[in-house]
C-alpha cells in the first residue's frame, strides 16, 4: 500500500474556555480520491480542515502531508494544498480574473495568464473575466473560490461545503467540476451537507461526531454493511398472526394485520433476494398482497443511524 498523501495522528483542538472540538483524530487520505468528511454542524469538520491549511492551530497530534511534517515544514507542504473555504471570503470589488492571478502570486507562482484562462474556463468563468465578484451570482461566486484555490495547482484540495446555497442543477454541474478535477490527479477532501453528494462521488466517506472520527470506510463497503432493504406489503385480507412459514423473515405485521413490513439484508442486493423469497413464501401460504414497495437505505440513511446510535449510546 503506498503511503498516504496525508495522515493525522491523534489530533486535538480545544479553544480556549471551550469545548474540545477536535479529539484525538486518526485519518489517512489516499493519492487520488474524493474523501467525503460528513458530520453535523459543530462535529469538528472545519476545524480539522483548518489544522491541515495552517489556519487553527492544534493543541496536540501530528499532521504529515507528502511527506512533511506541518509543523516543522509547513511552507512546503502548504504550497500543494488548495482550499475552497465555506464562507465566500474574498475581495468582492475586485474582477474575477484579478482576484485568481492574485492566489496564483501568493505561493510565489509566476503569473500565468494561460493556466488562468483554462481554470476560468473549466468553470464557465472565463466570459466573467472582467466582472466584479460582487456582480455575481452565489454559485458564481463559489466558482471563483475554487478557481483561486486551484490557481497555485495543488495536488490536495479540500472543498467546505462546495456546493451550500447553489440550486440543484448548479450543484450537479459543479460535481462534474469536481469529478473533472480527480481525473487530473488531485486529491479531493470535502465536507457537505447534501449526503447525495458523498453518494453521488465519493470513493471513501468519514463520519465525525463531537471531534472524534466515527467510522471510516469505502463507500460501497459501508452501503453493503450497514445499508437495509425495507419492503411494504398491503394484504388483501388481514392476518392475526404470521404464518409460521413466514417465521424465518425479519417481518413486522401491522394495520390491523393488513400491512406487513420486512427489514433485513443490506442495500445492496441481498436485501432484494430475501424479499423475493419472502412473496415467494407468501404465495405458497396462500396470503395474498395488493401492493409491495420496496426502499433500499441510502447513504443518508445509514449517517442518521449511527449518529443516533451514538446519541443513545452518550
Amino acid at each position: 500500500m503506498t503511503e498516504p498523501i496525508l495522515s493525522i495522528r491523534g489530533l486535538t483542538k480545544t479553544y480556549r474556555n471551550g469545548p474540545r472540538a477536535l479529539d484525538s483524530v486518526d485519518l489517512d487520505i489516499r493519492k487520488g480520491e474524493i474523501f467525503a468528511l460528513l458530520g453535523p454542524n459543530g462535529a469538528g469538520k472545519t476545524t480539522l480542515i483548518g489544522a491541515v491549511c495552517g489556519l487553527v492551530r492544534p493543541s496536540g497530534g501530528t499532521i504529515h502531508a507528502f511527506g512533511h511534517d506541518l509543523a516543522r515544514d509547513w511552507r512546503r507542504a502548504r504550497a500543494r494544498i488548495g482550499l475552497v473555504p465555506q464562507e465566500l471570503a474574498t475581495d468582492m470589488f475586485e474582477t474575477v480574473e484579478r482576484a485568481v492571478s492574485y492566489s496564483q502570486g501568493l505561493f510565489g507562482k509566476p503569473r500565468n495568464a494561460a493556466q488562468i484562462e483554462d481554470i476560468l474556463r473549466s468553470l464557465s468563468l472565463w466570459d466573467k473575466r472582467d466582472a466584479q465578484i460582487r456582480a455575481l451570482s452565489g454559485g458564481m461566486k463559489r466558482r471563483v473560490l475554487i478557481a483561486k484555490a486551484l490557481a497555485h495547482e495543488p495536488e490536495l484540495l479540500f472543498l467546505d461545503e462546495p456546493t451550500a446555497g447553489v440550486d440543484v442543477e448548479l450543484r450537479k454541474d459543479m460535481w462534474q467540476q469536481i469529478a473533472a478535477l480527480k481525473e487530473r490527479g488531485v486529491t479531493i477532501i470535502l465536507t457537505t451537507h447534501y449526503i447525495e453528494e458523498a453518494e453521488e462521488m465519493a470513493d471513501r466517506v468519514g463520519i465525525i461526531q463531537r471531534g472524534r472520527i466515527r467510522m471510516v470506510d469505502e463507500k460501497r463497503a459501508m452501503m453493503e454493511r450497514l445499508g437495509t432493504t425495507e419492503a411494504v406489503m398491503e394484504l388483501a385480507a388481514p392476518l392475526a398472526a404470521l404464518p409460521p412459514a413466514l417465521a424465518g423473515f425479519a417481518l413486522e405485521l401491522s394495520q390491523g394485520g393488513t400491512r406487513l413490513t420486512y427489514r433485513g439484508g443490506n442495500g445492496e442486493g441481498r436485501g432484494r433476494a430475501e424479499v423475493a423469497q419472502l412473496t415467494q413464501a407468501l404465495t405458497r401460504a396462500g396470503v395474498e398482497f395488493t401492493s409491495l414497495d420496496i426502499h433500499d437505505s441510502s447513504l443518508e440513511d445509514i449517517f442518521v443511524g449511527l449518529l443516533g446510535d451514538a446519541q443513545e449510546a452518550a
